[in-house]
């Protein structure tokens, strides 16, 4: 009798073993809570792909095409109320040159872009006065390219060309990316010749805190010695690529000491929850390799959102490789890339996101991605792969 009366106790004496505890939160975090909550983020491991991608691409794609009116319906506004928008400097602080060519027309990325910008350095006030916008077009026809002949209304453009070329005789079209590129950059350093350049591809679109958070950067942090000589610096990389997992291995770093951080927080709070007089490594090393596995399944995308709290806890780090969209040079930068870009030749596996980034290698030059992404990238029509069933992934 007595000995049937302990065999409750002894389950509960089995089960406040830190081994089952830590076996049973595992389960129940792998198993079943992330997978439920986190089955719908785009860049998780748990996202049901088969279930949510179709959907949800189309929705993406209707709502741009809704934001790509509202952009024109806001333009149209301004034309009717005969506003001429400023662009009285001829030397800025910050030229930002969107890079356009027509796409998709019924998605009006390039006024999407155009608008968004417009409408925060109106909101950015003073601080905004010495930045100004321009229009590159580089579509073979600028006649056809009917919404960047809309923003002529309101903003400074060259074409690059006259529409009178022989298509048969322009360069492959990575080749023609990388010259339509440069010719952008250049430009806008002759143009107005200022102490910065942004180039922005016609389907990336500036976050709400844009300037403070630039102006933060340029200011402040990029003004150390080891960061002003930089060659570029991204905006952007796309949100598939920040997991922990990836090629880029100074992210090991961090998530080793997010891990340790983490571990020893939780371990600490354990000890006191569960009455332990010490902490010991044991549970340390589980907290932290529980840390580290939930955010890397759950997407370190979704951590860094985080950092929106203030500028001054956005990330710089060495750059990786992938992709153009938001690209800052400053005006003795941009010269050397000019330079180093008329050495290269792209190609079909070399386009010039990947000439560029080359180039730190072959020219011991150093550059830098800011994190989070200060812009998002909302076109899913790309001028180089033709796809006429986009997906999000």
């Amino acid at each position: 009798m007595f000995s049937r009366g302990l065999l409750p106790w002894g389950r509960l004496c089995r089960w406040s073993s830190p081994f089952l505890q830590f076996l049973a939160l595992s389960v129940v975090t792998f198993g079943v809570i992330a997978p439920l909550t986190c089955r719908q983020l785009l860049h998780s491991y748990f996202y049901l792909r088969g279930r949510y991608l179709n959907s949800m691409s189309q929705r993406f794609l209707k709502q741009s095409q809704e934001e790509g009116l509202s952009a024109l319906r806001y333009f149209e506004r301004l034309q009717n109320g005969s506003e001429k928008l400023s662009n009285e400097a001829l030397q800025p602080w910050l030229l930002i040159t969107i890079i356009t060519v027509q796409r998709r027309p019924e998605f009006h990325y390039v006024l999407q872009v155009a608008a968004r910008f417009h409408r925060l350095l109106q909101e950015c006030g003073p601080s905004c006065q010495h930045h100004r916008l321009l229009l590159c077009n580089v579509e073979t026809d600028p006649s056809n390219h009917w919404d960047a002949k809309l923003l002529a209304t309101f903003f400074a453009v060259v074409n690059r060309y006259s529409g009178q070329q022989k298509l048969d005789l322009l360069p492959n079209r990575f080749e023609k990316e990388k010259q339509d590129y440069t010719y952008c950059l250049e430009k806008s350093l002759q143009l107005y010749r200022p102490k910065y350049v942004l180039l922005v591809e016609d389907d990336t679109i500036p976050e709400e805190g844009f300037f403070p958070v630039l102006h933060h950067l340029l200011q402040i942090r990029f003004s150390k010695p080891h960061l002003r000589d930089a060659l570029y610096i991204k905006l952007y990389h796309p949100e598939r690529l920040q997991h922990y997992i990836n090629p880029e291995p100074m992210r090991i770093l961090e998530w080793l000491g997010l891990g340790m951080f983490s571990g020893s927080f939780l371990g600490i709070v354990y000890s006191w929850a569960s009455s332990r007089s010490s902490l010991s490594w044991s549970i340390v090393l589980f907290f932290a390799l529980y840390t580290m596995l939930l955010v890397e399944l759950v997407g370190r995308h979704y951590v860094l959102e985080l950092r929106r709290l203030a500028p001054s806890f956005y990330n710089i780090v060495p750059v990786t490789e992938c992709c153009t969209p938001a690209m800052l040079f400053s005006a003795p930068s941009a010269h050397r890339v000019l330079g180093y870009m008329k050495e290269v030749h792209c190609y079909p596996g070399f386009a010039k996101d990947t000439a560029l980034y080359s180039l730190l290698r072959t020219k011991g030059e150093q550059a830098f991605v800011v994190e989070p992404n200060l812009v998002r990238h909302v076109g899913m029509f790309s001028t180089l792969r033709l796809n006429e069933n986009p997906k999000l992934l």
